[in-house]
């Protein structure tokens, strides 16, 4: 009896154990099809700006093409050895504070539009804590943070995810942020999703804290529940092409 008991109860605490946070983000990027991204090219605008996307064997190329206010065309390019600025097809120098601020704002498109492929990146540490109900759906909810090396100049970002524990699709994600233009944190609702080539692509409704002051990013999703975001602002891609 005594042993049977001992069995009860380890299977009770097998059961009510959390999910391994590697586990869950491995079939949200199965799911979602991102996969295939390792290799392959894509293409997409964003806010009338076009970007190429192209990663094999961990050697990838990212191209920013857009117009100044007079005209010119300027092309950022990003490889793994850094960035370099084009006008008219013409390399221009660049001081490293304005190559920081251009690589990390071509980075951060591209982490964005393809979530979550980067989960997996060597600088990334994740973390299950917990897990949340949003409508009428049931998500596991992770943490992600960054190593200072590899993590980018916004290595101390902090990111949160919310990943349906049905069908693993990433409906939410939640972040902050500390920039030179000041610190804040904001809530993306995923909408629009659809299938290109195999791969799940989603725009986001941009939410902040209608009051940012002392904000605490980790209960963000009770604050959306509560109505206490306001949106901001629609991140949609368009002209999506994937090439595996």
């Amino acid at each position: 009896m005594k042993k049977f008991r001992l069995i009860w109860l380890l299977s009770l605490l097998a059961c009510s154990s959390p999910p391994d946070s590697q586990v869950v983000v491995d079939k949200a990027i199965m799911a979602s099809g991102v996969k295939k991204l390792q290799n392959a090219t894509a293409s997409f605008t964003f806010r009338d700006i076009d970007y190429e996307y192209q990663l094999r064997n961990g050697n990838y190329r990212y191209v920013r093409t857009q117009s100044d206010t007079v005209g010119n065309e300027v092309k950022d390019v990003l490889i793994n050895t850094g960035l370099n600025r084009f006008i008219n097809g013409s390399m221009v120098d660049l001081d490293e504070k304005k190559k920081e601020a251009y690589t990390s704002s071509v980075n951060s498109v591209i982490y964005f539009a393809f979530l979550p492929l980067s989960l997996n990146d060597g600088a990334v540490n994740k973390s299950y804590v917990g897990q949340k109900t949003i409508g009428d759906k049931n998500y596991h909810k992770i943490k992600v943070t960054f190593n200072a090396e590899g993590g980018g100049e916004d290595y101390e970002d902090v990111f949160y995810y919310w990943f349906d524990q049905e069908d693993y699709s990433m409906d939410y994600l939640a972040y902050s942020y500390n920039e030179d233009e000041g610190t804040g944190v904001r809530f993306r609702e995923a909408f629009n999703a659809r299938n290109i080539s195999d791969v799940i692509i989603q725009d986001y409704k941009n939410y902040k804290p209608v009051n940012e002051e002392n904000f605490d990013l980790a209960s963000i999703d009770q604050a959306f529940l509560d109505e206490e975001l306001q949106l901001l602002s629609l991140i949609e891609l368009e002209n999506v092409q994937i090439d595996q």
